[in-house]
């Protein structure tokens, strides 16, 4: 992975357990990290500190990706510093976990905002600024197996990741004529996020979750991350509007 040598890359949902195991693979790369969620820069420093042995190769935004000029901002920052941006990581979400009989129409319009404007957001002004700057760069999105397998506790999670799989398609193809790879990867269970908290409260159900899976092993974030870096790199050169699906055969089952 020499050739991310001085990339610059853009991450949202960044202190997140995926964001982060992304941030530090791209940094052990020694690539130009610049991360960015909600959290505010005062009270991201307990996790940035797990990035610590890499001062100086990256820095925090506090940002809010459903906010379309505060994203522009952010963009426009990160390219003003650094001169361009090469690879984008658009992995901010949020979920519920309620079914539709239980889920308001605000938690509904929430995650709507962020899982799918969001996500369009950061990784059209990035698409942007590649083309302005004539960077043949990279986007990916981090999907999930739920955009194509029902969840019944998870509807408005579900239908957007796969709102999302149509961005990255369509996108995918309006800038493959300026050298933009546009990907999408869909992790099954990883140990990860709320997933991870609660496994770590119920033991039992992460042996139960466990057990579902064909391949019998659960992800951990550095899994995902190093993945992501591969659909990025040059050796998938040729790889555009794809979904790379990981998730231990679970989609290969029948409901």
């Amino acid at each position: 992975m020499q050739e991310l040598k001085d990339k610059v890359v853009v991450i949202s949902g960044a202190l997140g357990d995926i964001g982060l195991a992304i941030a530090t693979a791209y940094l052990k790369a020694h690539a130009i990290v610049v991360l960015s969620d909600v959290v505010p820069a005062d009270k991201a420093e307990e996790k940035l500190i797990l990035l610590k042995n890499y001062t100086g190769n990256f820095e925090y935004k506090s940002l809010n990706v459903s906010d379309d000029k505060a994203v522009l901002v952010f963009i426009n920052e990160v390219e003003a510093k650094y001169g361009k941006i090469d690879h984008c990581i658009s992995n901010a979400a949020r979920v519920t976990i309620k079914d539709f009989k239980t889920l308001s129409p605000e938690e509904w319009s929430t995650e709507m905002r962020v899982n799918v404007d969001g996500a369009f957001y950061f990784a059209n002004f990035a698409a942007k600024s590649m083309v302005e700057k004539q960077v043949k760069g990279s986007i990916l999105f981090l999907g999930s197996w739920a955009a194509h397998a029902v969840h019944q506790n998870l509807p408005a999670y579900s239908v957007s990741k796969a709102a999302v799989r149509m961005i990255n398609q369509t996108m995918a193809l309006e800038y493959a004529p300026n050298g933009i790879r546009v990907n999408e990867i869909a992790p099954g269970y990883v140990n990860a996020g709320l997933s991870k908290t609660v496994w770590s409260e119920l033991p039992e159900q992460k042996s139960i979750s466990q057990s579902k899976v064909p391949l019998g092993k659960i992800m951990e974030a550095d899994e995902v991350a190093a993945q992501v870096l591969w659909l990025n790199s040059s050796q998938c050169q040729h790889v555009t509007g794809s979904t790379f699906l990981m998730d231990g055969g679970l989609s290969l089952l029948r409901p």
